[in-house]
């Protein structure tokens, strides 16, 4: 006789979706990058020698064993200071609510920080080819002979990573910074799915209601609640992400990637994009490319 479990799902405090770059920089302590900005997170801890970043035109000295965090679409720079200076990159995608508390983040690392940091490392070094010394790097290009869900680990060490320093924090403060988040609901991933899937179409909140047989107000609250998200920022954001998909791909045109997204012209097209990724699709096309 089935003694009816109740089966748990683990809350979710930081979900990274995508890893975009790797870096190990060894430097000249003439070495100077004039900056840039990019619609995703960036890390930068300095392993030796000291680095002065800007960002939002606010310069911050790190020194060796602290880290700092780039909020999507700040510009930032990095320079050698005073030293011929190492540091790592990460930068990847996360759209969780707890990255906020990472906006103004600079901190040194502890122990058990640099522990998590190495592995990350060493995975992905074993995961892709990482050219050194290389600002313009813009794909990484995995090993053929990776091993075993070496992907996996660089993912799982990173969220690991970035909750431990969340502790930190609560234990430096002595309050809790998280707010509280109720567990995603079946509901809630059928909905992101189903926009998901359609995210070509000009689809609209009413069409979802009814697909569903949910009044709007009550999916608009349920959907609010789980992800911090409106129905239609949600639709938005996926319509921008499948318009980067096709910017990267020179098969089409702005003109072409536009009917495709079922936008009513391109020049709609082009405002709804600059007011959500902060710059032109012609702009992100160039510096996607580079």
């Amino acid at each position: 006789m089935e003694k009816g479990y109740i089966k748990t799902r683990p809350k979710t405090v930081v979900d990274i979706t995508k890893i975009v770059t790797i870096h190990y920089y060894e430097v000249g302590k003439d070495f100077v990058f004039d900056g840039e900005y990019h619609d995703f997170w960036e890390m930068v801890y300095v392993d030796k020698g000291n680095v002065a970043i800007t960002r939002d035109g606010e310069e911050i000295v790190l020194a060796q064993g602290e880290v700092i965090f780039h909020r999507p679409n700040e510009f930032h720079t990095i320079r050698a200071f005073e030293s011929a200076p190492n540091f790592f990159v990460i930068s990847f995608v996360s759209s969780s609510l707890s990255m906020k508390y990472f906006e103004r983040f600079c901190s040194t690392l502890k122990k058990m920080h640099k522990s998590l940091l190495t592995s990350i490392i060493k995975e992905a070094e074993e995961s892709y080819h990482i050219p050194g010394n290389d600002p313009d790097l813009r794909k990484l290009r995995r090993r053929k002979d990776a091993p075993l869900g070496s992907e996996r680990l660089i993912k799982s060490y990173l969220e690991q990573l970035l909750i431990y320093l969340l502790r930190s924090k609560e234990e430096a403060e002595n309050t809790v910074i998280l707010p509280p988040l109720s567990e995603e609901k079946p509901l809630v991933s059928a909905l992101k799915d189903y926009i998901h899937t359609r995210r070509e179409e000009n689809i609209k909140i009413d069409e979802i209601c009814r697909a569903f047989g949910y009044s709007k107000s009550f999916l608009s609250h349920l959907f609010r609640e789980h992800t911090g998200s409106s129905l239609a920022a949600f639709s938005i954001a996926q319509k921008m992400e499948r318009a980067k998909e096709l910017l990267r791909d020179d098969s089409f045109n702005i003109t072409q990637i536009s009917a495709k997204l079922s936008f009513e012209n391109p020049q709609y097209f082009a405002r709804v994009f600059k007011r959500e990724c902060g710059m032109t699709p012609t702009e992100w096309k160039q510096l996607a490319h580079k």
